[in-house]
């Protein structure tokens, strides 16, 4: 099979998948605790056959949910953690409260940053889960817009260097 049939067949994969399909990867990918996926690259490359901004903000939302299963394993957690941990479990807690963790969950969300980490965190502390759901949702759609959109403009170029023309 050629690099040819191989980059056309994985376009018309992508193809039939959809909106939905993506939005099922990406809840999928998101859902998977520090293992890395190559949902990036999947969604970099589905902004060429698909709307950016509906491919963006549906993936935004789609990882928004899958974050919530480090957000629970963190709530589950703290019950697995010894007693001689809670005080400074709650000096962390309100650190968090204090300086802004609205802020550093949507930083994290909208970066390559460990944010699985923080979402454990999040569930460990009891942070509000509408407020976890809103941080994590800005950030994470800000995320799949900036790939969604890069490679909108750009996989073409990057098909161009590496030989492939569709």
């Amino acid at each position: 099979m050629s690099w040819f049939d191989l980059v056309t067949s994985f376009f018309n994969w992508l193809g039939s998948l959809g909106y939905f399909g993506m939005f099922i990867l990406s809840f999928l990918s998101s859902a998977t605790i520090i293992f890395p996926t190559a949902f990036e690259i999947i969604l970099f490359v589905s902004a060429t056959v698909m709307n950016p901004l509906l491919l963006g903000v549906i993936c935004g939302f789609g990882t928004t949910l899958g974050e919530f299963v480090g957000y629970y394993i963190g709530l589950g957690g703290k019950k697995a953690l010894p007693e001689k941990y809670e005080k400074k479990i709650e000096q962390a807690r309100d650190y968090f409260h204090k300086y802004g963790g609205f802020a550093v969950l949507t930083l994290f969300a909208a970066t390559p940053l460990p944010d699985d980490v923080v979402g454990i965190f999040a569930g460990l502390i009891h942070y509000p889960k509408k407020k976890f759901f809103f941080a994590v949702l800005i950030g994470k759609t800000i995320l799949c817009l900036a790939i969604a959109y890069a490679g909108f403009f750009s996989a073409g170029w990057v098909l161009n260097f590496f030989g492939i023309s569709l």
